[in-house]
């Protein structure tokens, strides 16, 4: 059970399986599978590695940020939630996961919806979220794994096909899908930019920025910009005691610089590993579609489609983030029983991948809207859910993704109307 677990845990490994499979049905060479395979295994630990550097400085800024502008309130955090989950409902969230992944395959085999869902962290996250629901309304260990397992399996099967319209329109290509739990909010925000449908030449990538900022032109030294602005900023209003907490051995004015530059090699090393194994992947996958699940395409981590408008990466996360710190001021207004705080983190992937599927139907308005109504979703409906959770037990953090909440939000509401 804990290799089982562990290899559907692990993305690497699952997806160099896949390639494994599909190399081998394919009557390639050993030596042609054994480099495909470890091709991919390698360039998503490259992916991997980049998305922990780019995590672990947003998560820093986040520090920062919450201290200099005096932000108390819950984190929306799927990790941190996720491991107050597991301490209390582990063997549950551990069986679903497993049973999702099995169901998926069923469900893309039988049904329209083709897509198997790879991004696994994304899939435990889900498994935490609908473990919780049935257990906080008294399910049993064996009806909840069951009715969660059936569940994942479809919402990984059928969410990214809501996604595969502005995925076609995005890459040129049906390929591959998107599996990152916010898919709901980027169709919504696909959706959006086509309202400025008639701007949609006018995207992202085109901006004609004036002389002195032509170096946003090249998307590292935008990011490298953006990111050191916003980690001087949350320094300084942090001071220099609590910024050199942070900082530990380094002066905590040359801290922020690192930061940011941490950050852009971060999205250098990811973008390295996506273009990596997306190419390993994807041809591999061409066999296990025609024999074992016809007309399938894996749906993959939200990165994979940031080659294809990087500006709009940049300006969706500053659109989504400015949204969830108008919600936070919104939420202390009004009195809210709890206060979300945006997490850096999610907003520059989420976000920002709402800001490609926006500019994709509606140009840069339709990334800066659609990004914008993503980040409201993102701060507001994780309020919707949060008492559930503290039922049992788990507060501090909560779960901030979109799709997590929609689903929730609709299982809850279905289990007490039929009083369960």
């Amino acid at each position: 059970m804990d290799f089982i677990i562990s290899f559907l845990s692990t993305p690497a490994v699952l997806l160099g399986a896949v390639a494994m499979i599909g190399l081998l049905a394919q009557k390639k060479s050993s030596t042609e599978v054994m480099t495909g395979t470890f091709k991919t295994v390698i360039g998503f630990l490259i992916f991997s590695a980049g998305g922990t550097i780019m995590t672990g400085a947003l998560q820093n800024f986040n520090s920062l940020f919450q201290t200099g502008f005096h932000i108390v309130g819950v984190v929306a955090s799927p990790e941190a939630a996720t491991a107050l989950a597991q301490t209390k409902f582990a063997f549950v969230t551990s069986c679903t996961l497993i049973l999702g992944f099995i169901m998926n395959l069923v469900i893309a085999r039988v049904t329209p919806f083709k897509n198997i869902f790879f991004t696994t962290g994304h899939s435990l996250f889900f498994a935490c979220v609908l473990s919780l629901i049935l257990k906080a309304h008294h399910f049993a260990n064996v009806p909840a794994i069951i009715i969660g397992g059936v569940l994942l399996g479809f919402f990984s099967a059928a969410l990214p096909q809501l996604c595969q319209p502005f995925m076609r329109q995005i890459t040129g290509s049906d390929s591959t899908a998107i599996g990152h739990f916010n898919m709901v909010g980027y169709a919504l925000s696909g959706y959006i930019g086509k309202l400025f449908g008639k701007y949609k030449d006018r995207t992202t990538e085109d901006i004609n920025f004036p002389k002195w900022l032509s170096f946003f032109r090249d998307f590292l030294m935008g990011v490298a910009v953006v990111m050191l602005f916003l980690f001087y900023v949350s320094a300084l209003k942090a001071g220099p005691v609590a910024t050199q907490k942070l900082a530990g051995s380094v002066h905590w004015l040359v801290f922020p610089f690192v930061q940011a530059f941490t950050f852009t090699a971060g999205i250098s090393i990811l973008m390295t590993g996506v273009r990596m194994f997306l190419a390993e992947i994807t041809a591999a996958f061409v066999s296990i579609s025609e024999k074992f699940i016809p007309n399938s395409r894996p749906a993959l981590d939200v990165p994979t489609v940031f080659p294809f408008a990087p500006t709009a990466v940049i300006v969706g996360f500053i659109s989504s983030y400015v949204a969830g710190l108008l919600g936070v001021v919104l939420m202390v207004t009004l009195h809210a029983p709890v206060v979300i705080i945006p997490a850096a983190h999610i907003c520059f992937f989420s976000g920002g991948t709402a800001g490609v599927f926006g500019n994709s139907t509606g140009g840069w308005r339709g990334a800066v809207v659609g990004s914008f109504v993503a980040g409201l979703l993102l701060a507001f409906l994780p309020m919707v859910l949060y008492p559930l959770y503290g039922t049992l037990g788990i507060e501090g953090s909560t779960f901030p993704n979109i799709d997590y909440n929609v689903m929730g939000i609709l299982l809850n509401k279905i289990l007490n109307l039929f009083g369960m």
